[in-house]
């Protein structure tokens, strides 16, 4: 696919910049979403809660009584998570608004 840019007028340009942009937004989201599914994965490969292997790389080792495990991940950003327990976050309402079910969020 080319694009002739010299043949487009200012608003064009502008219009295909606004759709780069969110183009390029959606492709990081995908990835980050990919790599995220990919190390589930391989962490469930070896039969460890991601979590963990998180904690432990980054020298922080869960104990007792420390943060829930997350049970739900936002379908559009999987760095937000929620493990069930308090306060539905915001994500979570606006999920379930646009006609999601709980079951759609759960990782």
């Amino acid at each position: 696919m080319s694009i002739d840019l010299n043949s487009l007028n200012v608003a064009e340009l502008e219009a295909l910049a606004q759709k780069i942009e969110a183009r390029k937004v959606e492709v990081e989201k995908e990835a980050k979403q990919a790599a995220y599914a990919e190390m589930l994965e391989v962490a469930e490969k070896h039969g460890l809660a991601f979590d963990d292997v998180i904690a432990q790389h980054s020298g922080k080792i869960r104990k007792a009584g420390a943060k829930a495990p997350a049970k739900y991940a936002n379908p559009s950003d999987p760095s937000q998570t929620w493990s069930g327990r308090g306060r539905k976050p915001a994500w979570v309402h606006e999920a379930l608004e646009a006609g999601k079910s709980i079951d759609d969020l759960t990782i």
